[in-house]
């Protein structure tokens, strides 16, 4: 699994669905870097798009492209959901990282 480090530079509500939001991920400069990805997230029961904008998240890299809505998702956001409570975090860098950045 290629986990790497994004920067969420736009997010938006997808038309037609209570839970989708529309993230544009910035995974740093080739070729380090990935370039740029459009991710749709499940999340929007936990986050405003106000929220996510400018923020480092960790993500899944390398997952085959899926379309949802129409839209075709590039990767996955990496979350802790405690179901029992009805909460969910998405992981995060403790420190500022490039994007693009590798997990290990």
């Amino acid at each position: 699994m290629d986990l790497r480090v994004g920067r969420i530079e736009k997010a938006e509500i997808v038309e037609g669905s209570d839970k989708l939001i529309r993230l544009e991920v910035d995974f740093g400069d080739p070729p380090a870097g990935g370039g740029k990805r459009i991710i749709l997230a499940g999340i929007r029961q936990w986050y405003t798009v106000a929220d996510l904008i400018g923020n480092l998240y960790i993500f899944v890299y390398n997952l085959e492209p899926k379309k949802m809505l129409g839209e075709e998702s590039q990767g996955m956001i990496l979350a802790a959901e405690e179901e029992s409570e009805g909460n969910c975090v998405l992981l995060i860098p403790d420190k500022s990282i490039k994007p693009g950045t590798k997990v290990h």
